[in-house]
């Protein structure tokens, strides 16, 4: 077998392991060789969640509950609910981002650094959600909704 993709010896051990396991020369690999043994599962994080942060996970399913309960299509709700997910994604960002310039504690070097990368974060969800838009736009013209459903879809759309 050769290198995966674009991996090679010198920036990963994967190719290494799998050029070197016998297979080119011919010969059977070692089975007891440690780079064919069985790994062993470690234990190495831990996620312990704040009683505010398992509330707002309860409600989670609370925050589109209006839109599973409006009766349109399923692929429509789904586009809701994804762009309801990038506005908060940015929403969030934008705090983030509101808090970068508010921390005193940053060099300026490191303020430039966490705005840009948060900026480019930004961006991507923009572009996720004028792409979702786009999509969401596209069904409803190919779904042939009533007036109603047409009304209901930009209600919940305006809504945040």
């Amino acid at each position: 077998m050769t290198a995966i993709g674009t991996l090679n010896p010198g920036n990963s051990g994967v190719a290494s392991l799998l050029e070197n396991n016998g297979s080119a020369n011919g010969k059977e690999p070692a089975t007891d060789s440690p780079l064919l043994a069985t790994p062993t599962l470690v234990e190495s994080v831990k996620v312990s969640l704040s009683g505010a942060a398992i509330e707002k996970s309860a409600s989670a399913g609370g925050d589109n509950r209006d839109i599973e309960e409006s009766g349109l299509p399923e692929n429509i709700q789904q586009l809701l609910k994804m762009i309801r997910q990038l506005q908060q994604q940015i929403a969030e960002k934008n705090a983030r981002i509101k808090a970068v310039m508010a921390d005193k504690t940053l060099s300026t070097e490191e303020r430039i650094a966490k705005l840009a990368a948060l900026k480019g974060a930004i961006a991507a969800l923009n572009n996720g959600l004028i792409t979702a838009n786009l999509s969401l736009s596209k069904v409803m013209n190919q779904s042939n909704l009533t007036p109603e459903q047409t009304m209901k879809t930009a209600a919940l759309l305006m809504k945040n």
